[in-house]
């Protein structure tokens, strides 16, 4: 048996006045997923628990089959699992975002213009972060490069709980000042952030970004803090031989906390322009040299929506669908037995631009049990309207392999 996992990151949503009071799901065509739906099971599943943040950290944990509240020690460890940062048990790590701020004189009277910065290139950033580390790096900060405008800072025997940190996605177009670190262990925290501003807003990189009409990636930002985590074996747990192929290191350090093959794809961005083909080609060679179970994870939705770029989702959607999707169900045909999983990790609605813990929809195809789902086409109010709800996220896999 071969088992499939399509996870469109944030693809859920709510009805939209961008799109004519629909969702992107309602809107998108998307033949294949609609199929599967067609032909298996869809209801709604619950991948955030209460009292959790709504975060692709909690959420993919659980489609994952991990309970967070038994092993979830924050996002950023996970990052910096992937970047390959060998933390020690009394380190406390942050996600550092490179982001735009405006130019206000005062740095808490500025506003949050992108938690991206731009979409800076990778590139581009480790440059950035590199003239961080040199300035502002010691014995006790250390500053570490990602992907683009993820970034990891470490903090030496470090508070793991040092008071509130907004992550700047929550916060498009606002004034930071009601935003910036609060608590009695942010303090350094955030004194390092508006030195950082100091540091970058004239940086050679950002002169040259400013000149070819792009956005500087003029701050650093802190938030996702956590401590080495601690994940149990996959194959151990499911008896599965697990792959994980995703463009950002939230996925790739789940992975390898999970003991999981992690792929790298040349050209994934982890936005609407990633590479398509080359995570489909990855999985079905993920397949073909004999794994059991292959996870896609695809951004390219949740940036969408933190941006409020409708259009966009709907386009994302239907890419996954042709790209990704049906090629690969293609080939599992050739297989005598597989199933697929298809859902989101959370929402993230375009009017809010941000996540929310709300149920999202969830395709469960077996191709050895085919039968009449009694639903034509997947979105948000047909999954709820079939009575279908699994209310603990992390118990879905062992629903889904059983």
């Amino acid at each position: 048996m071969k088992y499939f996992v399509m996870l469109c990151d944030g693809m859920a949503d709510e009805p939209s006045d961008k799109l004519g009071g629909k969702t992107p799901m309602t809107l998108a065509k998307k033949p294949m997923i609609d199929k599967l739906a067609s032909l298996g099971e869809v209801g709604l599943v619950k991948t955030v628990q209460d009292g959790m943040k709504p975060g692709s950290d909690v959420a993919n944990l659980a489609v994952l089959g991990y309970n967070s509240a038994d092993c979830y020690t924050g996002r950023s460890p996970l990052e910096a699992a992937s970047i390959g940062i060998d933390l020690k048990d009394t380190d406390v790590t942050f996600r550092c975002n490179l982001v735009t701020l405006s130019d206000e004189e005062n740095y808490e009277d500025k506003k949050m213009v992108d938690y991206c910065g731009g979409d800076i290139s990778t590139e581009e950033a480790a440059e950035l972060i590199r003239c961080l580390q040199d300035n502002l790096g010691d014995d006790e900060f250390s500053f570490y490069p990602g992907v683009a405008y993820r970034h990891c800072l470490v903090w030496d025997k470090g508070d793991a709980h040092p008071g509130v940190l907004t992550p700047p996605h929550d916060i498009p177009g606002r004034v930071i000042g009601d935003y910036i670190p609060k608590g009695d262990g942010t303090k350094k925290l955030y004194e390092i952030m508006k030195k950082s501003y100091d540091l970058l807003k004239d940086h050679p990189v950002n002169k040259k970004r400013i000149a070819e009409g792009k956005r500087p990636a003029n701050s650093a930002w802190f938030w996702g803090e956590g401590t080495k985590p601690e994940l149990a074996n996959f194959e151990k747990k499911t008896g599965l031989k697990g792959s994980m192929i995703s463009a950002v290191d939230l996925l790739k350090g789940i992975a390898i906390c999970a003991e999981m093959t992690s792929v790298d794809v040349d050209g994934a961005t982890g936005y609407i322009d990633t590479n398509f083909e080359g995570k489909c080609q990855a999985a079905i060679d993920e397949f073909k040299r004999g794994q059991d179970y292959v996870y896609v994870h695809v951004e390219a939705p949740d940036e969408c929506g933190h941006r409020a770029e409708a259009e966009n989702k709907v386009r994302a959607i239907e890419l996954i669908d042709e790209k990704i999707l049906t090629p690969v169900v293609e080939f599992l045909r050739g297989f005598d037995d597989f199933k697929v999983l298809i859902c989101p990790d959370h929402p993230t609605p375009l009017d809010i631009q941000t996540h929310t813990s709300d149920p999202v929809p969830y395709v469960i195809y077996d191709s050895r049990n085919e039968k009449n789902s009694g639903v034509t086409t997947v979105n948000e109010e047909t999954a709820k309207a079939t009575g279908n709800y699994i209310a603990k996220g992390y118990t879905l896999i062992d629903y889904f392999i059983s």
